[in-house]
């Protein structure tokens, strides 16, 4: 048969090879979806977990038992092999919720590997005892070979899902739910019960930081970002402390290995000292900012990474995307009325249980059991007896007496009725009554009923269950602005070519492979470009250099000729942003325009320079001298003032210029703890490109650093910064732990070392800094007991206490006690401005 006559078979048969084709793949990728892949919004699960669990509650014995032999319990309801049952229960133990676990189970940090089934041992936890079944609660379906029964969903009466977090894909679609944390869910449960609004968010075993803002409740198309933590121990070593969700140690440290080998990092050696606790250290290459690389290892290793979560579910059959809210809505709905069952089914047996012993004490209290002695022909006289001796207290019992009721009771052991016997069936009775009325009372109040059920699970199991991931904000690390000069970049003036490739021709400078390079020629075009291997620029390169983006304060200075009128202009101008490989014209536009003086300038300095004009001129002065500051800084398309209307013969530097830019302003943005021009945070003031910062720790330490904008800060343990002056008098108030008191000392700063701390109060355990200022006329409030007994002294601490050295202990300012407080007077707004401070 040809191909033409194959298709046209296989397009009209629906009973031929493409629609056996058709029914096998949708029943396959039905079966992946149902039965592998995608967990069951009722109770959290995959079936093979729900075969798992189910198989250890067989066994549950409160002992452990061998893997081994869970895996060949749960192979009586799981259709595959024992490697799939090994893997989900190994996967299930580690997260540390349903199973307790005993032996080596591998660890999630490291990628470790759990020991052979046969070395390790499970049992279902307390918790799971508890949340996870109820027989009399659960649908049961026969198991895939039709010999055992097996649950459709376990009875769960907890968020699971969103505790254990979920990963699987299937055909066509994925699910991926992040693990929250176990007692926010509760907390959130009990909110929703309530009617109030809840907020919950990822938590990892691995802990770490993570930025939730873009989480948008989990559903497709959000993501999270998810960080280790890297502690600077000095300026050579960093140490990172966990890794992000889903990386291993072995991980992270090829990732920081390739980055390093792609020149994106700079380091001297990275060991892995992981024990309880994760450790990697990375030993920094001389000369390498431990600030600048720890930005670099978010920014290009796996030390930062990006999950997208998407939230997809089995409902009713069908696979449902839904967002972590109603998951937990879900949940918290499905424990209430899985509550409401139990309740219903506990009200049933006792009221079974009522009329039972109610029958049984009028049964002996009113002698019917007598009946049994009368001679009557048949048993089933004896029984229609009994019946009929009930009538008269029928008003006593809540529903009919039942011929089983009668047979239960006649084969009842009969023996001698004493008073006491009868006073005990009154007194199970009234206990009966009792819990019939609370479990009536719970029925109709089934909220506060459930909400305490939630509130008890978090008293019984929440310790040792507090979140582990940090949520904070992360700032956005542009990368080009942390990667390491990798590469050299090379100049060919004449020619007009830049790149990495061209050796024999002149070494410009060091770069990333990530920046892009500015470049102008004689001509006076300009463009910026990517580096590359051989990129043309332009004939006559004047000047090449690493493009910044925004800034306003490199200036260039040129002077220049026009091709068509020969008239000289100069002009000032930044280059604050461009289309990248576009070609500028940066004169009047003719092709014989050209160059006489060129300087780029970073702080926007304005040079003199001497111009000579061409000897032939009319010119009555064909030498003088020219002053950039008279110019104005403009834009780049700017034609510039005329300098002169004769020839010029040449320009030559004069004299260097100061900065025509004001002073830097700068603000510390206290949410990331970084310094910023974009008026983020706290104005610290106007600077100089010499001027340095003074920060004051909370532990006492004092610190000098530069106006880098690279510097990370740990913002919440800071008390103060601000613009350094020596001068300046700083007082502060610091706890001595050993001897239970305050001391107040005032001092100035003598040291000029940058990058380095000094502790200026005295070296103890628990000692700490209370308060600190840089205002020299300082009035503590010090606010001292509580209630009626409270009272707050008003100290002028510079009317007393001296300038001392800075390492000076200080003097003993008031004893401790906990109801202590301090903090400074406010000040006036005539009286001058005030210091940042953070408290």
């Amino acid at each position: 048969m040809s191909k033409g006559k194959t298709n046209e078979f296989l397009q009209h048969s629906d009973s031929g090879v493409q629609g056996q084709y058709k029914s096998w793949f949708l029943d396959y990728a039905s079966y992946v979806i149902l039965e592998r892949a995608v967990p069951a919004i009722e109770d959290g699960l995959k079936p093979v977990q729900r075969r798992i669990l189910h198989a250890m509650k067989e066994m549950d014995d409160g002992r452990f038992n061998k893997v081994a032999n869970i895996i060949g319990q749960s192979m009586q309801y799981h259709p595959h092999g024992d490697a799939s049952i090994g893997e989900a229960l190994v996967n299930m133990g580690q997260k540390d919720l349903l199973i307790e676990t005993q032996g080596n189970w591998g660890d999630v940090r490291t990628g470790d590997d759990a020991a052979a089934p046969r070395y390790i041992e499970a049992r279902l936890s307390k918790f799971a005892l508890e949340v996870a079944f109820n027989s009399k609660t659960t649908e049961w379906q026969l198991s895939y070979d039709g010999r055992k029964n097996e649950p459709v969903t376990l009875p769960m009466k907890f968020p699971l899902l969103l505790a254990q977090g979920a990963e699987g894909i299937a055909v066509g679609l994925s699910t991926k739910i992040l693990p929250h944390n176990f007692c926010e869910l509760i907390e959130a449960s009990i909110k929703y019960l309530k009617g109030k609004k809840f907020e919950i968010y990822p938590d990892f075993q691995t802990g770490g930081m993570i930025d939730v803002a873009g989480y948008n409740e989990g559903k497709r198309g959000g993501k999270v970002r998810v960080r280790a933590v890297i502690e600077e121990v000095d300026k050579k070593t960093l140490v990172i402390k966990n890794v992000p969700y889903g990386v291993t140690t072995s991980g992270l440290i090829d990732s920081i290995i390739k980055a390093n080998d792609q020149g994106k990092i700079k380091i001297k050696k990275v060991t892995d000292n992981t024990a309880a606790d994760v450790e990697v250290q990375v030993d920094l290459a001389p000369g390498i900012s431990p600030d600048i690389t720890i930005d670099a290892l978010y920014a290009f290793t796996d030390c930062e990474i990006s999950i997208s979560p998407n939230a997809c579910v089995i409902v009713d059959q069908k696979p449902r995307f839904m967002s972590v809210h109603e998951l937990l809505s879900i949940a918290a709905d499905n424990t209430k009325d899985l509550l409401r069952k139990e309740l219903e089914i506990k009200l049933s047996e006792l009221q079974d249980k009522w009329h039972y012993t109610s029958l049984e004490k009028i049964f002996f209290e009113e002698k019917i059991y007598k009946e049994l002695e009368k001679k009557h022909d048949t048993w089933e006289k004896v029984l229609e007896a009994i019946e009929k001796a009930f009538t008269p207290f029928r008003k006593q019992l809540k529903r009919d007496v039942t011929r089983e009721d009668v047979i239960k009771l006649t084969e009842k052991p009969v023996r001698r009725i004493y008073k006491l016997d009868i006073d005990e069936l009154n007194a199970q009775i009234k206990g009966l009554e009792a819990e019939i009325k609370q479990v009536k009372h719970d029925l109709e109040h089934l909220v506060e009923f459930a909400v305490a059920y939630f509130e008890n699970l978090l008293k019984k199991f929440g310790k040792g269950r507090e979140r582990k991931t940090e949520i904070r904000p992360f700032e956005a690390i542009q990368a080009k602005h942390v990667a390491i000069a990798n590469t050299k970049l090379y100049v060919n003036y004449a020619d007009g070519f830049i790149g990495t490739s061209l050796k024999k021709d002149e070494l410009a400078f060091e770069c990333s492979d990530l920046d892009d390079i500015i470049a102008f020629t004689r001509r006076g075009l300009m463009k910026i470009v990517r580096v590359g291997e051989k990129v043309y620029i332009g004939k006559d390169i004047i000047h090449v250099a690493i493009f910044q983006k925004s800034d306003e304060r490199t200036t260039y200075n040129m002077i220049y000729v026009d091709g068509a009128t020969g008239t000289s202009y100069a002009k000032r101008f930044n280059v604050t942003g461009i289309t990248r490989d576009k070609e500028y014209d940066l004169t009047r536009g003719h092709d014989k325009s050209k160059v006489h003086y060129f300087t780029a300038n970073p702080n926007g300095e304005a040079e003199v320079v001497s111009v000579a004009l061409s000897p032939n001129c009319p010119a009555r002065n064909k030498h003088f001298d020219f002053y950039f500051e008279e110019l104005e800084i403009k834009g780049r398309s700017a034609m510039g003032n005329q300098l002169s209307k004769y020839p010029i013969k040449g320009v030559k530097f004069k004299e260097a210029g100061k900065s025509t830019l004001s002073a830097i302003k700068l603000w510390f943005d206290d949410k990331f703890g970084r310094l910023n021009t974009e008026q983020k945070g706290i104005y610290l003031g106007n600077f100089d490109g010499s001027e340095k910062l003074v920060v004051l720790y909370e532990d006492g330490n004092y610190e000098l650093t530069d106006l880098e904008m690279t510097q990370r800060f740990d913002a919440e343990k800071i008390l103060l910064i601000e613009k350094f002056n020596p001068d300046k008098v700083i007082t502060a108030v610091y706890l001595d732990n050993e001897k239970m008191q305050y001391n107040v000392k005032r001092f100035r700063i003598e040291t000029t070392t940058l990058q380095s701390k000094f502790l200026f109060i005295k070296e103890g355990t628990g000692n700490r800094l209370e308060v600190v200022t840089t205002d020299p006329k300082p009035v503590l409030l010090l606010h001292t007991g509580k209630g009626t007994q409270s009272k707050t002294q008003k100290l002028k601490l510079h009317e007393f206490v001296e300038p001392m050295g800075w390492k000076a202990i200080g003097n003993k300012l008031a004893d401790y006690t906990k109801s202590t407080e301090m903090e400074w007077e406010p000040k006036e707004k005539d009286e001058g401005p005030q210091v940042s401070l953070f408290e």
